[in-house]
C-alpha cells in the first residue's frame, strides 16, 4: 500500500509540473492534492497549521499571478482589453486547436487579434503578440519555481 501511495503523489506531482507548462492540467491544485493523499496513505501529522497555511497562500498566489502576469504582459506592450481577453482565450484554445504549438500561438494569435479588433495597426499588433509570450513565458517560469517550492517544502516537511 505503501507504493502505492508514493506512486500517487509522485504522479500528481508530476501532473503538476506539468501543469506550469500545460494549463489545461490542474497544476498547482495536483501538487496541493498530493498532500491530502499523503495524509491519507501514511499520515497528516507531519502536516500542522504553518504547512497549510503556507501552501494554501502559493496557491492562491499561483492563481492569481496565471492570471495576472500574462495580462501584465499585454498590457506593459501597450495592449488594450480586447488584446487581454484575447490572450485569456487563446492560452486556454490554443492548445486544442493546435496541439504542438498552441500553447504558444494561441495567446500570440489572440492578442493580436484583440488589438486588430481594437482598432491598432498591424504593427502594434504584433508588439502586443509579442507582449503576450512575454507575460505567459514569465508566468510560466514563476509557476515551474512556486510549484517546486511546494514540493521541496512537502519533503522538508516529512523531515
Amino acid at each position: 500500500m505503501d507504493i502505492l501511495g508514493w506512486v500517487l503523489v509522485i504522479a500528481l506531482f508530476a501532473i503538476g509540473l506539468a501543469g506550469a507548462v500545460y494549463p489545461i492540467l490542474p497544476g498547482a491544485l495536483a501538487i496541493y492534492f498530493a498532500f491530502f493523499v499523503y495524509g491519507w496513505f501514511f499520515s497528516f501529522e507531519p502536516f500542522g497549521w504553518w504547512f497549510w497555511s503556507f501552501q494554501t497562500i502559493i496557491v492562491i498566489i499561483l492563481f492569481i499571478a496565471d492570471y495576472v502576469v500574462n495580462a501584465w504582459g499585454v498590457k506593459r506592450f501597450g495592449g488594450s482589453k480586447a488584446s487581454v481577453w484575447g490572450s485569456t482565450i487563446g492560452v486556454i484554445i490554443g492548445p486544442f486547436v493546435i496541439p504542438a504549438f498552441g500553447l504558444i500561438i494561441g495567446p500570440f494569435a489572440g492578442a493580436f487579434l484583440g488589438e486588430l479588433v481594437s482598432g491598432s495597426n498591424l504593427k502594434k499588433a504584433m508588439l502586443v503578440g509579442w507582449g503576450s509570450l512575454v507575460g505567459l513565458f514569465t508566468s510560466t517560469v514563476a509557476k515551474v519555481v512556486f510549484q517546486v517550492a511546494m514540493i521541496v517544502i512537502f519533503f522538508i516537511w516529512l523531515i
